[in-house]
This record gives C-alpha cells, structure tokens and sequence, in this order.
C-alpha cells in the first residue's frame, strides 16, 4: 500500500474523511568507534563527517518506515502534519522519531 506522507495539515483535492490517531516511528542509534576515529581526523581537517551524515540519514529513513507501517496497521490512506525530531538519549546514543496523524482520504 503507498500511503501519502506530508508536512502539511491537508492533501490538496482530497478531502480527511477520518482521523484514525498517531502514527509514530523511532530508531536509537549509536556511533561506531571506528567511525569516530575516521571523524576525528576529519574534524581537524575540516570538511563534511560522511560516516555521521550516513548514519543520520539511514536512521531518517529506517523511523520514516516504521510510521509508514504503524500507519498502515491502521489502515490510513495518508499521513499529515508529519513531524521529525532528533534527541540525545544518552552519549553518543540519539534517538529520531517520526510521527504524524493517520487519516482516511475520500
């Protein structure tokens, strides 16, 4: 099933028929010592930590899953007013989180 998914609080030309609650997604994460070794060297020389920006964004992508399937236990067409949050759980440890509010289309 493809459920739409948008920042937004309304899908244009389509009419909520039906709000069916949140649907949410999270990871927790950990940084790699390897990965910290290689980002301390490139922290001296400047420039982009690509082994963090990865990290980040695999993490991004793996809770944006899980709200798609939470949403889709639900049985929703589309989620609105999705949401992305980042927090330090711990050192070196964060957390993202998705969420947003599963809805029926017309």
């Amino acid at each position: 099933m493809n459920i739409l998914i948008t920042t937004t609080e309304y899908i244009p030309h389509r009419d909520i028929t039906e709000v069916l609650g949140i649907a949410r997604g999270s990871t927790v994460r950990a940084r790699h010592i390897g990965k910290d070794i290689t980002a301390v060297f490139r922290n001296i020389v400047g420039g982009e930590v690509v082994e963090y920006t990865k990290l980040q964004a695999d993490s991004r992508e793996q809770a944006l899953q899980r709200m798609t399937e939470d949403a889709e236990k639900m049985g929703a067409d589309a989620v609105v007013s999705m949401r992305m949050t980042t927090s330090m759980i711990a050192a070196g440890c964060a957390e993202i989180s998705v969420y947003g509010t599963a809805v029926k289309l017309a």
